[in-house]
């Protein structure tokens, strides 16, 4: 059950919420994570990770959800369900958080942790073949596709930097995007055009992705309605992110031009005592060991802020 007050309030239970519950239990105060869904975050939907410290062998996504889950739980972790409809944070000395349910629950000190979820493609076989072929980062997956052919879906800054970066390990790039020139920074592009191992296919959108046990084909459709067939692997979809910001006061926050917040080197907001942590704030770097690192600093400086308005 939540309470209608504590002194920290920690809102999403990914690896960055979890992280500051942890550390918030340890400090012994009065918290609560609060997730709408299950503990872990976008991690349960990751089929394995491989770059995570402590675990040399790899382990899937739930796994490492699960073992976060069950460290937080052995120092009584307060995690509780529920869904916050608003968080109000227009007077300073009172953080407010307008619950699904009707009720309200205050906090003294407040640590945004809601996340991000990548922009998907919403065609045939992108769910069934998620993590058996189908990824959203390739910094993360890019080891588990040595030697194949893979293909990259869009033309920003993130899809042609992380196609550069696939061509250390895939025996093929291709760039699909549905313009026939690229958004990405110049130099960026110069890099790509460089890199013998990568082909750009234009004015083209995935129509369909196929495969028995994992990706085998990608199905193209062109601007003038032609279809073509890709063998792949692998597919990266990098068509951007949108964060879960729904609840959140965007410009008490000085949330940037796409909704991140943006935190300084203590995750601390434009708000006193308000801090993010995790794929929530404006950062370049998306991957779960930052994240958690995000969860354990943004919840230092909440005790920090703590202890001062104890000292007032």
């Amino acid at each position: 059950m939540i309470k209608e007050h504590y002194e920290l309030v920690i809102l999403g239970g990914g690896p960055a919420g979890l992280s500051a519950g942890l550390y918030a239990a340890r400090a012994r105060l009065d918290h609560v994570v609060i997730e709408k869904g299950a503990p872990g975050g976008q991690v349960l939907n990751t089929d394995w990770v491989d770059n995570y410290p402590g675990y040399p062998e790899g382990l899937s996504g739930f796994e490492l959800a699960d073992n976060m889950l069950k460290h937080a739980q052995r120092f009584e972790v307060n995690i509780q369900h529920g869904e916050v409809e608003r968080v109000d944070l227009s007077n300073p000395d009172s953080k407010i958080l307008h619950m699904g349910d009707g009720s309200t629950v205050r906090c003294d000190t407040l640590i945004l942790c809601t996340g991000a979820r990548p922009n998907t493609l919403n065609v045939p076989g992108e769910n069934e073949f998620r993590g058996k072929g189908v990824s959203y980062c390739g910094t993360c997956d890019a080891p588990f596709y040595r030697n194949v052919p893979v293909v990259v879906v869009g033309g920003g800054d993130t899809a042609v930097e992380e196609a550069c970066y696939l061509t250390r390990f895939a025996s093929k790039v291709s760039i699909i995007h549905r313009r026939d020139e690229l958004r990405a920074t110049k130099i960026i592009q110069e890099h790509a055009y460089a890199n013998d191992k990568i082909e750009f296919v234009w004015n083209s959108q995935v129509s369909s992705i196929e495969g028995d046990n994992g990706v085998k084909e990608i199905k193209l459709l062109d601007n003038d309605g032609n279809t073509s067939t890709l063998e792949a692997e692998g597919i990266f979809v990098l068509i951007g992110i949108t964060p879960n910001n729904s609840c959140l006061p965007l410009e008490l926050l000085n949330a940037d031009q796409w909704g991140f917040i943006p935190v300084d080197s203590e995750c601390r907001t434009a708000i006193p005592g308000v801090m993010a942590a995790g794929d929530i704030i404006s950062k370049n770097v998306r991957q779960v060991v930052n994240a958690a690192g995000e969860g354990a600093v943004a919840m230092l400086a909440a005790e920090a802020y703590l202890n001062r308005l104890k000292e007032k």
